[in-house]
């Protein structure tokens, strides 16, 4: 067994860019493995429901060049998750032909495993007979038809595939995968040599966000796990770790204080402890991992569900906002008059009010607060654009000119920063498959492909 594991992770999330200077000083640290993921559904379900990838191509190049330079020279793994945002395959091709691009162009020579999660729709339709598919959190039992709806199912994978890759290519140079849990790249190494599970995975899950869970946050971050402890460290000296901030981070995006569940099992973190190693850096112990009785994958997938029209307006007079609700509620009117021939349930108008309400909505606790200024979002979603579109048309021209007591100006009172007015913005998707996929083997739905460039 290895005295410890050295995980260089250069930033939060692949396509976000990290800067340089630091990243080489934690190769200069002679890390084992650079470990970073790329996906999250944080940004909602546009990428699993339209293809798109969560940054741009060029952002993608730019990062991974650097890493795969590391990876030439020094013969330093990369491992890569979640590849373009959701880990569809599409997005693992596509990761896949810009290693190769950058091999081609720079003279480079990589072992390559992709890793794929897609999930096929009979295999799913099958699983529901069984009774093998169950709700992840307050959504909806799954049903065939919203099986069918999907554009593209995918697995949350764990770190069974990874294993898999590095027990039978120990040569590997880089691994590209499809959807996968946050921490398994920076887990996996530390699973493979025999480390402490528990310590693994809570390693990968605060490293997973970069240094983030510095002060101030960052990008960077280094992290050794050793037999019964770890410790993480930010790469700019300008941030550090503190005990405050690797404790705080540890509560990030959680369900429970110290149960972090995942594929395979929970994290306890009730006996967790933090310890301030030097003036920038923190050590951890007593994490502990507890299997499940039943092993289940997280199932994402996406649908469309119309198209979606915007406008933005500037409001200033007082006497308007003052009255804006009641305004908001005339346009509402109108529109259903006017296009009274179509369902009422068929589109949807949502006002944002930003200066008012337009973060918190009608959860604002301060409500006696009176704005300045007003920037007004109405977002229209309707089954085509061109309707989506009209119906906008329809609602900013009415809250133009529409009537107000105490209207001094009979023009319009309010403006418009941008054309067209109306700004169409293509497909509305929402998330339809949201579920946990209890399987015999962790590895029964996903595949994989070696390929050398």
């Amino acid at each position: 067994m290895k005295e410890e594991i050295r995980v260089l992770t250069p930033a939060g999330m692949l396509g976000y860019g990290f800067p340089v200077k630091w990243f080489r000083e934690g190769l200069s640290r002679n890390p084992d493995v650079i470990a970073i993921d790329s996906g999250s559904t944080d940004s909602g379900p546009h990428k699993l429901g339209t293809g798109a990838m969560t940054c741009s191509r060029e952002a993608y190049i730019k990062d991974i060049s650097l890493m795969l330079e590391a990876c030439y020279e020094k013969k330093i793994p990369v491992f890569i998750s979640s590849a373009g945002g959701d880990g569809s395959d599409q997005h693992v091709d596509e990761f896949l032909e810009i290693i190769k691009g950058i091999a081609r162009e720079k003279g480079y020579h990589f072992k390559i495993a992709a890793i794929y999660s897609n999930v096929d729709k009979s295999y799913l339709k099958s699983k529901l007979k069984e009774g093998k598919i169950s709700p992840c959190g307050p959504v909806p039992e799954l049903t065939e038809e919203e099986i069918d709806k999907a554009t593209t199912i995918v697995a949350q994978m764990g770190v069974e595939p990874y294993l898999k890759v590095l027990r039978e290519q120990r040569e590997i140079d880089v691994i590209v995968s499809g959807r996968t849990y946050d921490p398994v790249p920076i887990a996996a190494l530390g699973i493979l040599e025999g480390f402490d599970p528990g310590l693994c995975w809570h390693m990968g899950k605060i490293m997973e966000c970069g240094a983030i869970c510095a002060e101030p946050a960052g990008k960077n971050i280094f992290g050794i796990l050793r037999k019964d402890h770890f410790i993480v460290e930010p790469l700019n000296p300008a941030e550090r770790c503190t005990v405050a901030s690797v404790a705080a981070h540890t509560l990030y995006e959680k369900t429970h204080p110290f149960l972090l569940p995942g594929p395979g099992g929970i994290t306890d973190l009730s006996n967790t402890k933090f310890e301030q190693m030097d003036e920038r850096s923190v050590r951890v112990t007593g994490s502990k991992f507890i299997p499940s009785e039943k092993y289940t994958l997280k199932l994402e997938g996406a649908k469309k569900v119309g198209y979606r029209s915007i406008f933005i307006a500037g409001v200033r007079d007082p006497i308007e906002i003052e009255h804006m609700d009641e305004i908001i509620e005339r346009v509402k009117k109108d529109v259903e008059e006017y296009f009274s021939e179509i369902p009422k349930d068929s589109y949807k108008m949502i006002f944002h009010l930003y200066g008012k309400n337009g973060v918190m909505g009608e959860f604002e606790p301060v409500k006696d607060f009176k704005p300045l200024e007003l920037c007004v979002i109405l977002e229209v979603t309707a089954p085509t654009q061109e309707l989506a579109t009209a119906i906008c048309s329809r609602a900013r021209t009415e809250m133009l000119h529409s009537p107000y007591e105490g209207r001094i100006a009979t023009a319009g009172n309010i403006a418009f920063p941008f054309t067209p007015l109306e700004i169409p913005l293509g497909i509305v998707c929402e998330f339809n498959v949201y579920h946990l996929l209890e399987v015999e083997d962790p590895l029964e739905v996903i595949r994989f492909k070696y390929l050398e460039v």
